[in-house]
């Protein structure tokens, strides 16, 4: 159950995060931010 709740998030994540960025900018965009949240976790 659980192994199949994971896996239907991880292809969700998947297929928004494709959607999201097309380009390779938008994939350094998406990295960025990222980063960005990170450190502001981490602050």
């Amino acid at each position: 159950m659980i192994r199949n709740v994971l896996t239907a998030a991880a292809l969700a994540v998947l297929v928004l995060g494709t959607a999201a960025c097309n380009t390779v900018e938008g994939v350094g965009e998406d990295i960025k931010s990222v980063g960005r949240a990170g450190k502001r976790a981490i602050d």
